[in-house]
C-alpha cells in the first residue's frame, strides 16, 4: 500500500508501533521497523543518557526508519530535544502537552512531527502548530486518553473531517479487522499498542505480558481522570486509586497514592498487585504473545483479506 502515512514515514505497512512506557525499548521499535512498520522508542519513561543508548542500538539493529515519542509534559525536555537532534532522528511523535512549544524547533532540524491527541480541538491545534500528522486516539486505548472518554468511532471521523494532515487511528486497535474500520472512517495509517506490548521483544515484564493475555472483558478501567488519565487493569492497586477517586481525593493526594515509580513496578519491574498496568480494552482480545514481525504482518494479511471480503459484497 501506498497513502499518505507510508509515503511521510517511508515505510511498507501503515502500521505505527505506538511509544509506550516501559514496553517500548529499542528490541521492539526496531522489529517492527525490519517487518516494515514504523517501530517507535517511547521516552517517557527514560533518562535522556538512556534514551541516547536506545537510539544508537536501534540504529544498529535497522536501517529502517524508526521514531521516537516524546511526552511534552516531561522535565528535562531541553536535554531531551537536544539530544534528538544531536542523534539524528527524523521522526519525532509528540504527545501529552503543548505540541506549538517543540514543534517549529523540531522541524527547522527536518524533523517529522507527529502529535497525539483526543479531541477535534486539539487535532487542529496541531495542525497550526505545522504538525505532520495527528494521531486520534480514543477512549479504549490504555495511555494517557482524554478527558472526554470520546471512543475511536467517533473520534476519528470527525478528527478526518476537521483537518488536512493525515490522521493515525490508536485505541482500541489490535487487529485487520480494526485496522479496516479506522480507514472506512478516514484514517490512514494505525497506531497499535497493546498488541505491541505483548510482543516477544517488549520490554515489558514477562509478568505483565502474561496479565495482558489474561486480561477478560471488562477487565481494564479509565482512573486516575483528575491527574492524568490512564487506563488500567483492576487489579489491588487500581482498586485503591478507585476506593480514593470514590472518598473525593484531590489531585496532590493521588499524585501522592500514584508515587514515581508505580508504572516501573508494575509494568517492567512485574508486580502485578501494587504496580501500574497500564493497557488498552484490546488487551481481552490478545490471546497470545509472539514476535512483532508476525503480530503485524497478520494485522496486514488480514487487512487485505478484509478489505477483500467486503468488496464482495
Amino acid at each position: 500500500m501506498t497513502n499518505r502515512i507510508t509515503t511521510l514515514f517511508e515505510i511498507q505497512y501503515p502500521i505505527i508501533q505506538a511509544g509506550m512506557i516501559w514496553c517500548s525499548g529499542w528490541r521492539l521499535a526496531s522489529a517492527v521497523s525490519n517487518a516494515g512498520g514504523l517501530g517507535i522508542i517511547g521516552a517517557g519513561s527514560m533518562h535522556p543518557e538512556v534514551l541516547q543508548e536506545h537510539i544508537r542500538k536501534c540504529k544498529g539493529a535497522t536501517d529502517k526508519p524508526f521514531a521516537v515519542n516524546i511526552p511534552l509534559l516531561y522535565p528535562e525536555m531541553d536535554k531531551m530535544m537536544e539530544l534528538l537532534v544531536a542523534e539524528g532522528v527524523k521522526i519525532v511523535f509528540t504527545s501529552a502537552g503543548n505540541p506549538k512549544i517543540w514543534t517549529g524547533f523540531l522541524k527547522e532540524h527536518g524533523i517529522t512531527v507527529v502529535h497525539v491527541v483526543s479531541s477535534t480541538k486539539f487535532a487542529l491545534k496541531a495542525e497550526e502548530a505545522g504538525c505532520d500528522a495527528v494521531v486520534a486516539e480514543g477512549f479504549e486505548a490504555g495511555g494517557h486518553n482524554g478527558r472526554e472518554e470520546t471512543t475511536t468511532m467517533c473520534l476519528i471521523p470527525a478528527v478526518a473531517e476537521a483537518v488536512s494532515i493525515p490522521v493515525i487511528a490508536a485505541g482500541g486497535i489490535g487487529s485487520g479487522k480494526s485496522m479496516l474500520a479506522a480507514f472506512a472512517l478516514g484514517a490512514e495509517g494505525v497506531q497499535v499498542g497493546s498488541r505491541f506490548a505483548a510482543s516477544e521483544e517488549s520490554s515489558a515484564h514477562q509478568n505483565f505480558k502474561n496479565r495482558i493475555v489474561d486480561t477478560p472483558e471488562g477487565g481494564t478501567l479509565l482512573s486516575l481522570k483528575q491527574l492524568t488519565p490512564v487506563r488500567l487493569i483492576r487489579n489491588e492497586f487500581q482498586q485503591q486509586v478507585m476506593v480514593a477517586e470514590v472518598n473525593g481525593a484531590d489531585k496532590e493526594a493521588l499524585a501522592e497514592l500514584l508515587g514515581k515509580r508505580r508504572a516501573k513496578k508494575g509494568m517492567f519491574e512485574g508486580d502485578m498487585a501494587e504496580g501500574e498496568l497500564e493497557i488498552g480494552q484490546v488487551a481481552a482480545t490478545i490471546k497470545d504473545i509472539k514476535p512483532a514481525a508476525i503480530i503485524l504482518q497478520d494485522m496486514w494479511n488480514e487487512f487485505v483479506e478484509e478489505k477483500a471480503r467486503l468488496a464482495n459484497l
